[in-house]
């Protein structure tokens, strides 16, 4: 069987630190005339589980109206500079040169760019003139797993490649203080910046310590549901949408995907020692843990990096698996899990078995 190796990933998140304390206090201060029952609404803050966040601008800078092309040109602008440091980090863990990179997909949804960032970080890192590109934009949250998965089935096909695998989102800078819906008051609640890049080379290339294999994929979208998740085009920038009916699909649609997926490798929840999902918030993955019947403490580390860093959309499930791999697990098989726009579920099964199944 031809597989893919995950060799290293790398993080990296913008200057500005904000705490969930600080950030109700704000949005009560922001909101106080604009929601009339802004009291009953500010226990979402307590009730998200997150602790702290990190965004690209103080937070004095939320406070004003900021046209399309002035949030823009802030997002080329950090997205080069956070990935670029993400990027450094995944190649010194893995002792890769950047010339040796044969492909770089890149993924996010926040802010938009012609060349595309993938092209910025090219010129920046000095990769090589004739690197394949692969920009993905619009996934969301599910970008994290489906780029990587993207990565895998590159690899699979050219096995002695490298493949660079970049997610940036900078969640914050789409923030409208004057946007009245109560989409923009959770997502206050929720949403932060962050990068993550990740290395993924194919069965050909040696590899010097015990790293998972990527044994298979999964892709489901779910017919009328287009508004479950996703951003409106307003004059001033994108404007956020999601559905509070987000865990009750999780609840009814989730888990027959995940069985079949399972199945295919005759795999049950069961056999899996760990979740690697995406944290989009704390009612998503108790959903997840009613629909899976899966224990809290197999989501352990998805609960550790909402506590910490907020929910960066495609990025977040890759800040979960560096805390999988700083593990270094022996054995055991891992599910990647992310749930985005479409409405759409992304699913990769990693394997720390050594041999093959």
């Amino acid at each position: 069987m031809v597989l893919s190796k995950i060799v290293a990933v790398g993080t990296a998140v913008p200057p500005y630190s904000l705490s969930q304390t600080d950030a109700k206090a704000f949005a009560g201060e922001l909101f106080s005339g604009i929601f009339p029952q802004i009291e009953r609404l500010m226990t979402i803050f307590e009730n998200t589980a997150i602790q702290r966040r990190y965004i690209s601008c103080p937070q004095e800078w939320f406070r004003s109206e900021h046209t399309f092309p002035e949030r823009n040109e802030l997002y080329i602008k950090m997205a080069c500079q956070l990935a670029e440091d993400a990027i450094r980090q995944s190649l010194d863990q893995a002792n890769t040169h950047p010339k040796d990179i044969d492909h770089i997909i890149f993924v996010s949804s926040t802010g938009i760019a012609t060349p595309s960032i993938d092209a910025y970080l090219i010129n920046q890192l000095g990769l090589s003139a004739n690197i394949k590109r692969t920009p993905i934009w619009g996934l969301g949250c599910a970008g994290g797993v489906a780029g990587l998965a993207r990565a895998y089935e590159y690899t699979k096909g050219f096995p002695d490649s490298r493949v660079l695998f970049v997610a940036v989102e900078l969640c914050s800078l789409t923030f409208r203080p004057q946007d009245s819906s109560k989409s923009n008051f959770v997502a206050t609640s929720l949403f932060a910046d962050g990068a993550a890049a990740v290395l993924v080379v194919g069965d050909e290339i040696e590899t010097t310590k015990h790293v998972p294999k990527v044994t298979g994929s999964c892709s489901a979208i779910w017919s009328d549901s287009l508004d479950v998740m996703g951003w409106g085009v307003v004059e001033d920038g994108l404007k956020v949408i999601f559905s509070r009916d987000i865990p009750t699909i999780v609840q009814q649609q989730v888990k027959p995907v995940v069985d079949r997926f399972l199945a295919g490798f005759q795999m049950t929840v069961n056999d899996l020692a760990f979740m690697v999902s995406h944290p989009g918030g704390l009612k998503v993955l108790e959903a997840y843990e009613s629909a899976l019947q899966i224990s809290k403490e197999k989501f352990s580390f998805s609960y550790e990096v909402l506590k910490q860093f907020g929910n960066m959309s495609s990025v977040t499930v890759l800040f979960v698996l560096q805390q999988v791999l700083q593990l270094s697990p022996t054995k055991g098989y891992g599910l990647m899990t992310a749930l985005g726009p479409g409405f759409s579920s992304e699913l990769l099964l990693l394997d720390w078995n050594e041999g093959d199944r």
